[in-house]
């Protein structure tokens, strides 16, 4: 199976930010070096860290304490690395509150295969702001 890692880095107090990184496995023989998947910092985590921190809570991940510039680094299993990352890439350029909200919501009743699919569309596209960007009025406005 792929291997994800989260890594968390501490800024100053209320300064976190949170990637998810894909390392090189058996499974995976084309990745030789850590391929960063996605990430949130500043006002955007803030936004929704109390939804991370609770999926990674469930997934028996404790954050540690507040160490200035400190890596902490966690393993992630499949289908947690898949949506952590596919919600990272979502919300990173959004402004609108409400918006992100939405937007969270959405990404978190998603099941494994379509979270798969959307973030995979991300990465692999020729134009990956596009496919967020129609993602996104997916989740907003779902009867449009």
């Amino acid at each position: 199976m792929p291997k994800y890692e989260l890594w968390v880095r501490t800024h100053g107090a209320e300064d976190l930010e949170m990637e998810i990184w894909q390392v090189p496995a058996p499974a995976t023989p084309h990745i030789k070096v850590p391929v960063r998947i996605a990430g949130l910092r500043g006002r955007n985590l803030a936004l929704v860290e109390h939804r991370v921190l609770r999926r990674l809570a469930k997934a028996r991940i404790q954050l540690g304490g507040p160490l200035a510039d400190a890596r902490q680094i966690f393993s992630l299993d499949e289908d947690l690395a898949l949506n952590l990352g596919l919600l990272f890439r979502v919300l990173a350029p959004m402004r609108n509150r409400e918006y992100m909200r939405a937007c969270a919501e959405g990404i978190e009743e998603m099941g494994r295969e379509e979270a798969a699919y959307w973030l995979g569309m991300a990465m692999h596209r020729k134009y990956p702001r596009r496919v967020l960007m129609s993602l996104r009025f997916l989740l907003i406005d779902p009867k449009a």
